[in-house]
């Protein structure tokens, strides 16, 4: 190359010098605003940190005042979503089996107690009932044959005294006849052949009065058979009156009635059907009587008590909530009262925490009682800070039983 052509390479413009050049004229001339933007960003610095310290003296403040009721109040608050309300229902069911005659209520109905509900067909337990009223009728005609035989029997017994006491009249004559005549024929006075024959009638008047005797013996054994047959017959009238008894409160039985009074559910019978003694024909519902079980974890009845407060959250009853009290407590956990209930001793067991069903009354207004229903599922929430001190004291005594043992 040249020195003329070194020399227009040279001098000629470069396009990275023009653009290295235009981009720091740029920055230079950027400088002065950043300068006076830099006092700006240090104030928004100083704002950003006494929000962030405000912040953080709230939560402080919130977290305390959290705390502080947590230990006052919200550690003794035992709560569970697992409940639900609960009745104790009546199943309805017939005492006799029989057709359905007639059906006297219809579902969701109110029923008062001894309502009529159902009415079977009352023929076949009429006709038991009229057959033990004539086997009742047997046994008093066969009580009453026995009675009149009895005094029957105790005429002949008169009369066979009579019989009796004449015979022994005689024989106590013809006994004088021989002795009078036994004297005579010794002495000559009267011949043997006449003392003879009255000893011989003498001894058969002897014999005619113990006949007698063993007759009237006899009738009288006679009464005590007879009197057998009247208790026979009385017995068999009893047992009659009892079947006719039991007959009648079968026919009773018939007219199905309601036990309690409440709301008619689960109807499944219907007119012309056969029903067994024991079918489920339909439940009764006391709606006045209704109670939450609710199956709180072991861990949170140590503190739980009958008669604390409660508070209930229906999911029904959106935005109302209800009062109620602690009742009493399951005596085993749920899985105790299982159809198969866990067996530990067979070596697979897994330690889990069991639930124990807990009663809650409910105290609610009838109109809202009327908006509930079994089944229905709620939360509730036991305050059990009446009991804070019982692990204390348990404790304590716990330590003396301890200290004595060692000792």
């Amino acid at each position: 190359m040249t020195d003329k052509q070194l020399n227009e390479v040279s001098s000629a413009p470069r396009v990275d010098d023009e653009k290295y050049r235009s981009a720091s004229n740029g920055a230079a001339q950027q400088e002065p605003a950043d300068l006076d933007e830099a006092p700006k960003r240090k104030g928004l610095s100083s704002r950003a940190k006494l929000i962030l310290l405000a912040i953080a003296a709230v939560l402080l403040v919130a977290g305390a005042m959290w705390f502080i009721r947590y230990e006052n109040h919200g550690k003794y608050l035992q709560e569970t979503n697992d409940a639900t309300v609960q009745a104790d229902m009546v199943v309805v069911s017939p005492k006799v089996a029989g057709y359905v005659a007639d059906v006297y209520v219809t579902d969701n109905q109110d029923v008062r107690a001894g309502q009529p509900l159902v009415r079977i067909d009352p023929r076949d337990a009429e006709a038991k009932a009229a057959q033990a009223r004539a086997q009742v009728g047997v046994g008093v005609a066969q009580a009453d044959s026995a009675r009149a035989q009895i005094r029957e029997q105790y005429a002949a017994i008169d009369q066979a005294e009579a019989q009796l006491a004449q015979a022994r009249t005689k024989a106590a004559h013809d006994a004088a006849e021989v002795a009078r005549y036994r004297p005579l024929a010794a002495s000559g006075a009267e011949t043997r052949e006449k003392l003879a024959q009255l000893e011989a009638t003498a001894r058969q008047s002897a014999q005619e009065v113990a006949a007698q005797a063993a007759a009237v013996e006899a009738q009288r054994r006679r009464v005590g058979s007879i009197e057998g047959q009247v208790q026979q017959g009385l017995a068999q009238a009893q047992s009659s009156r009892a079947q006719l008894a039991s007959a009648n409160v079968d026919l009773g039985a018939t007219v199905v009635k309601a036990a309690i009074a409440g709301r008619i559910g689960d109807k499944t019978v219907t007119i012309g059907q056969y029903v067994q003694t024991g079918t489920r024909l339909m439940s009764i519902v006391p709606l006045d009587k209704l109670y939450i079980t609710a199956n709180f974890k072991e861990t949170q009845l140590a503190l739980m008590r009958p008669g604390q407060p409660v508070s209930i959250h229906v999911d029904a009853l959106d935005g109302i909530d209800l009062k109620g009290r602690v009742a009493s407590f399951s005596p085993g956990t749920g899985a105790q009262f299982s159809i198969l209930p866990p067996q530990n001793a067979t070596g697979n067991f897994t330690k889990i925490t069991q639930r124990v069903p807990v009663r809650i009354s409910i105290e609610a207004t009838p109109a809202v009682r009327r908006l509930l229903v079994p089944g229905l599922s709620v939360t509730v929430t036991v305050n059990t800070i009446s009991a804070k001190d019982d692990l204390d004291r348990l404790r304590e005594q716990q330590e003396q039983v301890d200290k004595r043992e060692r000792r």
